[in-house]
């Protein structure tokens, strides 16, 4: 079973086990004996009443525990060469080659250290030192991997006597290059962004059992703000950060996607369908996407997707739909099982539409279960980079959307204590969302120039000392006291506050230029 992350909420929240405790005690069941049995011989010794001396074994495990005590804890080296040596194994630490293979090994590697590193990291506040660093060294460790994985490229070659020649070299592939230094640094602003949250005050979490939450998300600690609610400065500085970790949300989705999208298709996936993609959707569904006019905003709103489980499974019945419809449309010209009666177009003007839902899918409801079509793909996938570009990026979008959430019980319990009902706490963010420009398709490579044209983040020290000197100038400028460089600090941008932007494919559909990704050869 592959380990797989629930995009939003916590990261412990996958599809798979540990295997480390499960070999740990199969070994020692074939040994025939146990943990609780190994810690009485080791503490007892020859025991009280006449108990006979250890065995052997024992005393192998006794003289290991002992010199472990005695040369402290494991050094990187040893760490790394226990971490490589189950990749090696594919997870079978029974060696008899039964494990997964190199790829979802080292996708579910990413996976288990990103639930340990962040599972419990459950308030808006700095990671622990010790922490930060296992996770800077643990994911480099791993990602050292793609420095590895190559392809040939044409080069130039100047011999002794002056001659040019091309020649075939190696170079590291052309998308890892390219989209891992990217996640590195979006990894390194997510936890500066987290870092910025040190020695704030205004609001703090309820300890122990005086948490009581009855909303869905019961688990986490209660958030408090003073009885006035934050200060200006504070509401305006969340709201800042709350901006910065949606742009790196934003990338890592649209990497992940761009990742999915170049992953093929299991043969069990496809085995697995119906022949034709109305059994799919189900025959309400398909009359909505296949009439003459076709809002997805209006199907969207039309549907029941009060809960996770409801919007999971229309994500489901919709990608089980485009496979066929695809399917249908490669072999049009063959006497497949797959062929159709439809027109070529009217397939395709389907699959677009269908395409659109998916993406307003998954930008509506960021915190929902991967599909059965990801999982489908992750778990039968035997690309070392495409697996180590999918988990890195979708670990990095669930704590980019668990911090993202956290702001938001802040804030709303800030608009809590200013008795701020849940229509007006609606309404305020309606207006914010219909000042935003108009909604388009998210692309990784523009999403990551946006981040490098965004202001540095700020911690609230920093935020509020802009916020003072903006005034303090702007009463110097009032009294005709203002220097040039005074003038030109005042000049300076201020922090974006505008609200998250929504993107869909809608408006590429309607100017005709949207097409459905390729597959890749």
């Amino acid at each position: 079973m592959v380990r797989f992350l629930r995009r939003g909420h916590s990261l412990d929240k996958t599809g798979s086990h540990s295997c480390d405790t499960h070999h740990q005690e199969h070994l020692l069941r074939r040994s025939g004996s146990s943990t609780t049995d190994m810690h009485e011989s080791v503490g007892n010794g020859a025991g009280a009443g006449g108990t006979p001396p250890l065995p052997n074994g024992r005393a192998a495990a006794a003289g290991a525990r002992s010199r472990l005590a005695r040369d402290g804890p494991p050094s990187e080296l040893d760490m790394m060469k226990e971490k490589f040596a189950k990749l090696l194994l594919g997870e079978d630490m029974s060696g008899t080659g039964k494990g997964v293979s190199s790829a979802l090994a080292l996708s579910n590697a990413v996976t288990n250290l990103a639930a340990s590193v962040f599972g419990e990291h459950r308030k808006l506040e700095p990671m622990a030192p010790d922490t930060k660093e296992r996770w800077k060294r643990e994911v480099g460790w791993l990602l050292s991997v793609t420095d590895h994985v190559v392809e040939f490229v044409p080069t130039r070659q100047t011999a002794e006597n002056g001659t040019t020649m091309e020649i075939m070299s190696t170079a590291q592939r052309r998308d890892l290059a390219m989209n891992i230094p990217a996640l590195r640094k979006l990894d390194a602003m997510l936890i500066g962004y987290m870092d910025n949250f040190v020695d704030q005050t205004e609001f703090w979490y309820e300890k122990g059992g005086d948490n009581k939450r009855d909303d869905d998300k019961w688990w986490m600690p209660t958030v408090k703000v003073p009885s006035e609610g934050l200060s200006d400065v504070t509401r305006k500085w969340l709201e800042y950060q709350k901006e910065c970790v949606n742009q790196v949300l934003k990338a890592a989705m649209a990497i992940n996607a761009q990742v999915l999208v170049e992953m093929e298709i299991p043969e069990v996936y496809i085995e697995s369908l119906p022949k034709k993609g109305k059994t799919s959707l189900g025959d309400a569904i398909y009359r909505s996407i296949t009439e003459e006019t076709f809002d997805p905003l209006e199907f969207l709103a039309g549907m029941d997707l009060s809960t996770e489980h409801k919007v999971l499974d229309l994500k489901n019945r919709i990608e089980a739909s485009t496979v066929i419809w695809k399917r249908k449309m490669q072999t049009k010209d063959s006497k497949s099982s797959w062929s159709s009666i439809v027109s070529f177009e009217k397939r395709e003007q389907f699959e677009e539409r269908a395409e659109t839902i998916l993406h307003l899918l998954k930008l509506q409801f960021p915190g929902t279960p991967q599909s059965q079509l990801d999982i489908s793909k992750i778990q039968y996938n035997r690309d070392v980079g495409y697996a180590l570009l999918e988990s890195y990026s979708r670990v990095l979008e669930s704590l980019a959307y668990s911090v993202m959430s956290r702001i938001e019980d802040v804030l709303a319990a800030d608009a809590a204590a200013q008795n701020l009902t849940a229509s007006e706490a609606a309404r305020r963010m309606m207006e914010s969302a219909a000042e935003a420009p108009a909604a388009r398709k998210l692309d990784a490579k523009e999403e990551l120039e946006k981040l490098n044209e965004a202001p540095a983040s700020m911690t609230l020290f920093d935020f509020m000392g802009w916020h003072f000197d903006q005034d303090e100038l702007m009463k110097r400028r009032e009294d005709g006291t203002l220097d040039p460089d005074a003038e030109a600090k005042l000049l300076k941008k201020a922090p974006s506050m505008a609200p998250a932007k929504k993107f869909s494919y809608v408006d590429s559909l309607s100017s005709g230029g949207m097409r459905s990704p390729s597959s890749r050869h």
